[in-house]
């Protein structure tokens, strides 16, 4: 008896160990695949005004983390504004990357424990060795995590005098989520978008300032560039007139089916949110019925038939 009680006992911490590793491994996935709460800051910064511009995008950082934001957007060049007219005038603004402008901001996400991306004028360099850049800033609590140069550049405001960017498209692996980064003119250039897909971003920030005449974009650009790749996309807009130019807003969150999750106003100053589960983004093979309808996003494509040109011997 006491023999065949003690077998007993070990199939049942058999059991036990094997139980306790299934839960384990369940709860271990379900944080994988948290959701988060997302939010874009549609604002109509002051060209010019650095210090109000980056006041502006604190208070409005407090507001969106009050309401559970942990990843918080702001439109192109949200911190020095867009309509400038000369290389001189766009240089007196530009600033160092880490510099006073991201100290800041990083304090603010070290306070709340929350991520942001903001635009501004990125300078390189010392002396008369000076570049400047359009660039989009990654920011967590431990400081700068990377920042994105446009590379597509219109002949169009501030695009005019800076240099077109010449960093890689570079996804960001963060504790909310993997994140690309992009500027505006940048969505109508899908290369771009597939190769942070590629490289597994789950989350794709476009930060733009789409004046009047770019009325389709947000209907269009946005949700094909997000059922394309399956990932989640946010693109944050500006409002407001600046030096005779309107900028039509339309900020969204967008999933990655392309559903507008939220969306904002054409002509007002607001924070929108969106509640998204970035794990998502990495479930690449779909089955709509099993043996029937499956694809598979990315080992569907022919990258051997996409050359442009002749093939070279």
């Amino acid at each position: 008896m006491a023999l065949a009680k003690g077998k007993w006992n070990k199939k049942h911490f058999i059991l036990f160990v094997t139980i306790f590793a299934l839960v384990f491994w369940g709860r271990a996935q379900q944080t994988e695949s948290a959701e988060i709460k997302v939010a874009a800051c549609q604002i109509d910064p002051k060209i010019f005004d650095l210090q109000g511009n980056l006041d502006k995008h604190i208070r409005l950082m407090k507001q969106a983390a009050e309401n559970g934001a942990k990843l918080i957007v702001f439109p192109e060049m949200s911190i020095p504004g867009y309509c400038y007219t000369s290389w001189s005038e766009m240089a007196t603004h530009g600033q160092y990357i880490p510099g006073p402008i991201t100290n800041a901001i990083n304090k603010v996400c070290k306070d709340l424990n929350v991520y942001a991306v903001i635009g501004m004028i990125e300078r390189e360099g010392m002396g008369s060795e000076w570049s400047y850049y359009n660039a989009a800033v990654l920011i967590g609590p431990a400081g700068v995590i990377g920042k994105y140069r446009k590379t597509h550049l219109p002949f169009l405001g501030i695009d005019r005098f800076i240099k077109a960017g010449n960093l890689p498209y570079n996804v960001y692996d963060t504790p909310i989520a993997k994140i690309g980064l992009g500027i505006c003119y940048d969505l109508r250039f899908p290369e771009q978008w597939r190769t942070m897909a590629l490289k597994g971003a789950e989350i794709l920030v476009n930060i733009t300032n789409l004046p009047t005449g770019a009325d389709t974009h947000p209907n269009l650009l946005g949700p094909t560039r997000a059922l394309e790749n399956r990932v989640f996309v946010i693109s944050c807009d500006r409002v407001g007139n600046e030096r005779g130019w309107e900028f039509i807003g339309r900020s969204q969150v967008i999933d990655l089916t392309g559903k507008v999750l939220a969306e904002a106003s054409r002509d007002k100053e607001e924070i929108i949110y969106g509640t998204i589960d970035p794990a998502k983004a990495r479930e690449k093979y779909i089955v709509v019925k099993p043996g029937e309808y499956e694809i598979d996003l990315v080992k569907d494509r022919r990258p051997d038939l996409y050359e442009v040109g002749e093939k070279k011997k």
